[in-house]
């Protein structure tokens, strides 16, 4: 099952536990001591530490992962968050693509559907909240949406006239020259033959 057992007590202050991530150096080890550094002291504060791990920011150990110093770039660290959110909560997008804007009401019934009685309702409740927090804290507007392709209409045969006139190039008939065989009619009146040389010259310049 692709969701996460980790859950905050204090999920209005995720929004701070990231901005003191983005505010301070990775640590070798993230460790409620360097919780506490960042000025996060509670005991409840220290469960951010398993969301992280849920997430991809840390290993097992708590050792920062890449996906930990690709947040610290601020440019992308909303998307970061929302494609580690993606991941770790997996089953529940599979439900619905769009969980990140339901409310926690809605999370939270679906979850009690996901977990099948696994976990208690309370613990339940508290995950959906800690999932709605982190959700309005990670930048969703970069997914990518994929739109119907239209198939592009054949151009009409006036258009194609048009295209072929446009992109031909122009031909000089100065530069070409001409062998024309003329078979002569038997005759042996020469106004005919005059006709015929005129009617070349004036036709062929």
């Amino acid at each position: 099952m692709a969701l996460p057992n980790s859950y905050t007590q204090k999920p209005n202050a995720i929004p701070g536990y990231f901005d003191a991530i983005l505010n301070a150096e990775a640590p070798e080890r993230f460790t409620s001591k360097f919780l506490s550094n960042l000025d996060f002291k509670s005991t409840n504060d220290r469960t951010f530490i398993a969301i992280l791990k849920d997430l991809g920011f840390l290993d097992a150990d708590g050792v920062p992962q890449q996906r930990y110093f690709e947040f610290h770039d601020r440019t992308q660290s909303g998307k970061v968050l929302a494609q580690a959110i993606r991941e770790a909560y997996s089953d529940l997008f599979n439900v619905n693509k769009d969980a990140n804007t339901l409310t926690a009401e809605d999370v939270n019934n679906k979850l009690r559907t996901l977990y099948a009685g696994s976990k208690k309702n309370d613990v339940i409740k508290k995950i959906a909240h800690t999932f709605v927090a982190l959700c309005a804290y990670a930048d969703f507007s970069s997914l990518i949406k994929i739109t119907e392709k239209k198939e592009a209409k054949p151009p009409k045969l006036e258009d194609e006239k048009k295209e072929t006139k446009k992109e031909s190039p122009s031909i000089s008939l100065g530069a070409l020259q001409y062998h024309i065989n003329i078979v002569l009619p038997e005759s042996r009146d020469q106004a005919v033959y005059d006709a015929i040389f005129k009617s070349l010259r004036d036709h062929l310049g």
